[in-house]
């Protein structure tokens, strides 16, 4: 009880001292006191102290409070999406990028934004809509293709095919982006993957799909728990497979499309953090999944900090920052499972 109560404490510690910090840091430094006087003032209509600057309460709840709290979104999004495709696949290689849900998500989004699309009884909801519908239909087009080469559908054979997939689907958007004319640069800036200049709108439209994606999944840990020793001894301790396995990839996919629809392509994530939390604090799914929420979006807050600060002024896309730190631990993780078969 004492150990599942630090890993919470410290994982919270780190998710609000990032969160604090990212608002405080930026061309106008806002000290840490005041930003809480504010945000109380705000949320929760606590009166505020005269010693505040006035420009202080625009920065902080207009400008950088909802492009942190995007982050975090998008963070926690993808590395619990992250953390129950490795579960189910049993290799910690699996992750929305890989699998090529994350491309799948990006052709829908782009296809949306490039044709201007608009269902009127959706309204804003329609960009990250069609995000997951094409997210689903990778996932479910690759396991396809994937029992069609090998009928054991072994996770070597899903992961090949979801980078064939991704790598045929990038060729689509390039596609896209050399038809596209005015809304070039708004495509490319997007699909670098970035967080500013978004919003409260955006945390709007990606918070519903948060929450019922996550609740799906954390719904399923103890079915993830028995998967992760493989689909034939969860059924002998009476799990239905087919169903669960359907059910889970759903929900990473709604995480994943409407991360990608409100933030482009921010890839790694869900292979950094789950790794990262699982090494720390254990695979008991039960844990794993809420644990690599708060993680995660502490992760995409700091690495959103380091894009906006680290070549000042100048803002690097949050996916870049997220590329350069996943690419070697994808390195590192691939090279010990060679090493580990070697044996």
């Amino acid at each position: 009880m004492k150990s599942n109560l630090l890993k919470y404490t410290l994982s919270l510690a780190f998710l609000i001292s990032t969160m604090l910090i990212a608002i405080s840091v930026g061309s106008v430094s806002v000290p840490i006191p005041e930003i809480i006087q504010i945000i109380g003032s705000e949320v929760f209509h606590l009166p505020l102290g005269d010693h505040v600057d006035p420009k202080f309460i625009s920065i902080v709840y207009d400008i950088r409070l909802p492009r942190v709290i995007l982050a975090g979104l998008v963070g926690a999004s993808l590395a619990i999406a992250g953390a129950a495709f490795q579960g189910l696949l049993r290799n910690p290689l699996a992750d929305p990028y890989i699998l090529g849900v994350s491309s799948g998500a990006s052709v829908g989004a782009v296809s949306t934004l490039f044709f201007n699309i608009s269902i009127p009884f959706l309204g804003m909801y329609t960009l990250p809509f069609l995000s997951i519908l094409s997210a689903l239909a990778t996932i479910m087009i690759v396991l396809f293709f994937a029992k069609k080469i090998d009928k054991t559908m072994r996770v070597e054979s899903i992961i090949l095919t979801g980078i064939i997939f991704s790598s045929f689907l990038g060729s689509i958007i390039s596609l896209i982006i050399a038809l596209t004319g005015e809304e070039l640069q708004q495509i490319i800036g997007w699909l670098l993957g970035s967080v500013s200049m978004r919003g409260w709108k955006y945390v709007g439209i990606i918070l519903p799909f948060l929450i019922i994606g996550g609740l799906l999944l954390l719904m399923n840990t103890r079915e993830l728990n028995a998967m992760s020793f493989g689909e034939e001894r969860a059924q002998h301790l009476g799990v239905d497979v087919e169903k669960r396995k359907m059910l889970i990839l759903a929900a990473g996919s709604i995480l994943t499309g409407a991360a990608v629809a409100v933030s482009g392509t921010i890839g790694f994530v869900g292979l950094v953090i789950p790794h990262l939390t699982r090494k720390l604090w254990g695979p008991d799914h039960i844990h794993l999944l809420p644990l690599s929420i708060i993680t995660g979006a502490g992760f995409l807050i700091l690495t959103d900090l380091l894009s906006r600060t680290i070549i000042s002024p100048q803002v690097l896309p949050v996916g870049v920052i997220t590329a350069l730190v996943g690419a070697p631990v994808f390195a590192m993780i691939l090279i010990k499972q060679k090493k580990a078969k070697g044996r």
